[in-house]
């Protein structure tokens, strides 16, 4: 007769007794069974293991490089912010030469259309050059004499009525959403609101420029200068002499801006410091940091 089982015999140590323990087969293949399903499953367990372990270490690889390029970014942009400084620089001190030798008048215009044109000028453009280079001159050489009469030559009042929209230093570039450093502080006010010269001095650029807009610049002496960017409108021309509270513009959205504002800076030998030491003896209304405009 076949035997559908195993017989395991258990003898006792001590007492010498033997046990017949009679295992079936379907038993032993259910044990052989659950034995290999329980392999595979740690094989699989590990193998998955293993690679999260390997995609965790290329993410924290990954993470390092970022971050190394985060900062060879910000670097590049440090250095391309003094760049456009220096570009911006050169290119007023070129618009101050041309004027000054009857190259031409100004330098502004659409780049489209500053190649054409005459190549020899008409009798009223040379007369209106001899004009330019007559009152320039004279400018130029009475700007000691006229210094001499020049009081109030620290700007130490606001600009114009509005509310402190941005500050001085690192903030959020509102177009790129990167991080920039502002130049000067952005007072918020409607469109055509007067803008007043912060202190005596002769204004040495009153022209479109780039992302400034129309730009108002004045020169009060040893070395300090006055910008007021955006502007709508010019009250204004290079070369004439302004006192303090007089009003050289309006206000306005031009250039690279998102709202109506002025922006105002002050440069010590071309290199920009923070206004609010000149104006916080003034009195203005400072708005929440949460929208500042450009």
């Amino acid at each position: 007769m076949q035997q559908n089982y195993f017989i395991v015999v258990l003898a006792h140590s001590i007492h010498g007794r033997l046990r017949r323990v009679h295992v079936p087969y379907q038993v032993l293949y259910a044990v052989l069974g659950f034995a290999l399903i329980g392999c595979v499953s740690v094989v699989g367990f590990v193998s998955s293991y293993a690679r999260m372990a390997l995609k965790v270490a290329n993410y924290n690889e990954l993470r390092s490089e970022a971050a190394v390029l985060r900062d060879r970014y910000q670097n590049l942009q440090k250095v391309v912010a003094e760049t456009d400084e220096q570009l911006a620089t050169l290119k007023l001190f070129a618009n101050e030469v041309s004027a000054a030798y009857a190259i031409k008048e100004s330098l502004a215009g659409p780049s489209d259309i500053t190649a054409e044109g005459r190549l020899v000028p008409t009798f009223h453009e040379t007369l209106g050059e001899y004009n330019s280079l007559k009152n320039t001159s004279f400018a130029r050489f009475d700007r000691n004499t006229l210094r001499r009469f020049h009081r109030n030559v620290q700007p130490d009042i606001w600009p114009v009525a509005g509310r402190l929209m941005g500050g001085f230093g690192r903030r959020e570039d509102p177009f790129s959403g990167m991080g920039a450093f502002h130049r000067g502080v952005d007072i918020s006010a409607p469109t055509g609101t007067p803008v007043k010269a912060a202190a005596d001095g002769i204004v040495v650029h009153a022209a479109y420029f780039g992302g400034y807009g129309r730009l108002v610049i004045i020169d009060h002496g040893n070395g300090t200068e006055t910008y007021y960017a955006h502007l709508s409108k010019f009250d204004v021309v290079a070369g004439s002499e302004v006192r303090r509270g007089e009003i050289i513009g309006r206000v306005g959205s031009s250039g690279r801006s998102t709202a109506p504002h002025l922006h105002y800076e002050v440069r010590v030998g071309k290199v920009p410091v923070n206004p609010y030491r000149y104006l916080r003896n003034g009195t203005a209304t400072v708005a929440s940091r949460s929208d500042f405009p450009l």
